[in-house]
């Protein structure tokens, strides 16, 4: 399965698209907790499909903006 979220933002740096799910990473270094998070809201995702047997990635779309792909494998009946 498969499911994708985007935005119509700027996108994201080319340089941070493989440090976008690294613990207290902020593609913007002057936000702070105050003013942004904490920088743990991608790692923690990337750590639960990692835990699902998953993965997630994270590109810059052609016309602008960021899409995070989620990719979950396929759940296998249990029988019991």
């Amino acid at each position: 399965m498969r499911i994708s979220v985007a935005d119509c933002g700027p996108g994201v740096p080319q340089e941070s698209l493989s440090k976008l799910f690294d613990p207290f990473y902020r593609v913007d270094s002057s936000r702070t907790r105050q003013t942004g998070g904490a920088g743990l809201g991608l790692a923690i995702v990337r750590s639960c499909m990692e835990a699902c047997a998953g993965q997630v990635t994270a590109h810059n779309r052609p016309g602008g903006g960021l899409e995070v792909t989620l990719y979950l494998p396929k759940a296998e009946a249990q029988v019991a």
